[in-house]
């Protein structure tokens, strides 16, 4: 079974700008994106975005989550937990996507990329600006159920193809391009494989 599981990326963010970026992230890494998987909040359920991942062509498949600024569990959180939990997929990593979500609780991650794509051990807001006095944390609106489930690696990052257009998609969406990669490299180093 472990052989047919597809490997999946999960993003905290799914609205147009975050979708744009992805598919040019996609692109870079040969992998592929669920653009369906966008909508600010996310309109499709964990079965609809499971049929999906199972008819991308090839691995990694990079999956888009959004609650739009629901800081309870909503419907975006909902599909992320189904679609971590279901035994053919294999969740190798996430984005923890920063937003101006000020109830959330956030997650604890492991790194966190800057908006100059320095990785650095402070968490960073919606803009990428690193945020020197707090723990590291993210803080957003679909962010807190990644507390839940278990997650190898996961990286914090400010707004997917945004950042105050540091990570903007025309330019290759540099920022989130080496998140995922980042991402990629612990995940082939961890299990000792040359690539997905």
């Amino acid at each position: 079974m472990d052989r047919q599981r597809r490997k999946v990326i999960v993003v905290t963010d799914g609205d147009q700008v975050a979708q744009e970026a992805l598919e040019q992230v996609a692109k870079r890494i040969h992998g592929r994106v669920i653009s369906l998987s966008a909508g600010n909040p996310t309109h499709l359920s964990g079965p609809e975005l499971v049929r999906l991942i199972h008819r991308a062509k090839y691995d990694p498949v990079i999956v888009m989550f959004d609650d739009c600024g629901n800081a309870k569990e909503g419907f975006g959180e909902r599909a992320l937990r189904y679609v971590a939990n279901h035994e053919s997929i294999e969740v190798i990593g996430a984005l923890a996507v920063a937003s101006n979500c000020i109830k959330s609780r956030g997650t604890p991650v492991h790194m966190a990329l800057d908006c100059h794509g320095n990785i650095i051990s402070h968490p960073v807001d919606k803009y990428g600006k690193p945020q020197y006095n707090e723990e590291l944390r993210i803080y957003g609106d679909t962010v807190e159920i990644l507390n839940a489930i278990q997650i190898p690696i996961i990286i914090g990052i400010g707004d997917v193809g945004k950042m105050r257009r540091y990570d903007y998609y025309k330019i290759g969406a540099p920022v989130t391009t080496k998140a995922i990669k980042l991402l990629l490299d612990i995940y082939n180093n961890n299990t000792g494989t040359d690539s997905i």
